[in-house]
């Protein structure tokens, strides 16, 4: 996406409209009544919303890569059964396996590109879609955040769970796990660390809620945490994810990059950042590199 000027206000608003159930239309509507310095509020309302076809970096059919659904079982989840895009590198495997967790809206076409990413990288990559119960990922954006807030939060946790344990003992991987997840995948990624613990083994949560402080302790995997500079809401918990992270002795690095808000890994919007997203995604490999072998 090309970058341009979007006024704050607007960027708090987005912030609302992605994070409650704001519709579309209102959130246009109170963007168009905001008054704003550098040109049209609505204007820069709707630049924000985002432009999946555009943004694409790794092509489905690219050579480098083998995508595809899969299905497999999900005990205690929403419905048993669950779905995601598993994409395997050329060649025969075993490979290190990654899990990509995403936002709060299903498994978009953003996700998907970063799966097969991490596939060009020679990871098997598994998105798993926590809308799959209930018909899976709409089309767009606004209906899918709908979709994912009526599921049982649990349930859909216990799907993505079940999600991240079928990738490890699947006959492509090497039984070496990572995950990695944006925003609402974030917070599931350091709730991963806390229940997988040594089957992880390594994560990195990308603007994510830190988990309980006191499960901390639990946690044995490496951790390279990705944070906005510019992103109020999830950095409040940051603080106190470092202080108990440092006393239970973990392996951990946090990164806060500069001029940056939430969501900048996502080449969609405007919010994307492209230096910082590089050197995030950069560091993200050699984390997986290292330990996932």
């Amino acid at each position: 996406m090309t970058e341009m000027y979007i006024d704050p206000q607007v960027y708090d608003l987005y912030d609302e409209f992605c994070h409650t159930q704001m519709t579309r239309r209102e959130f246009l509507n109170r963007a168009s009544a905001l008054v704003v310095v550098g040109g049209s509020a609505l204007a820069m309302a709707e630049a924000l919303l985002p432009r999946y076809a555009k943004a694409q970096t790794i092509s489905f059919t690219d050579e480098r890569i083998k995508p595809k659904y899969v299905t497999y079982d999900s005990p205690g989840g929403s419905s048993g059964t669950m779905r995601g895009y598993l994409v395997q590198p050329a060649g025969e495997g075993p490979f290190p396996a990654v899990v990509v967790i995403h936002e709060n809206r299903g498994l978009n076409p953003y996700i998907e590109d970063v799966a097969r990413r991490l596939a060009v990288e020679g990871f098997l990559a598994l998105a798993p879609d926590g809308l799959a119960p209930i018909g899976g990922y709409p089309g767009n954006d606004e209906d899918g955040k709908v979709m994912q807030k009526s599921l049982d939060p649990d349930k859909l946790f216990t799907d993505l769970l079940n999600s991240a344990r079928y990738l490890k003992t699947h006959e492509l991987s090497n039984g070496k796990l990572g995950a990695t997840g944006f925003c609402y995948g974030g917070g599931v990624v350091n709730k991963f660390a806390v229940e997988l613990g040594a089957d992880l083994n390594a994560g990195v949560p990308f603007y994510g809620i830190a988990p309980n402080i006191e499960d901390v302790g639990k946690i044995q995997a490496p951790m390279m945490m990705q944070y906005a500079e510019d992103d109020p809401r999830v950095n409040e918990s940051q603080a106190g994810y470092r202080t108990a992270l440092e006393a239970n002795n973990k392996d951990f690095v946090m990164y806060t990059y500069e001029g940056t808000k939430h969501g900048f890994h996502n080449d969609s919007t405007p919010r994307y950042n492209k230096e910082q997203a590089k050197l995030a995604w950069g560091r993200t490999v050699e984390i997986f590199t290292k330990h996932l072998g």
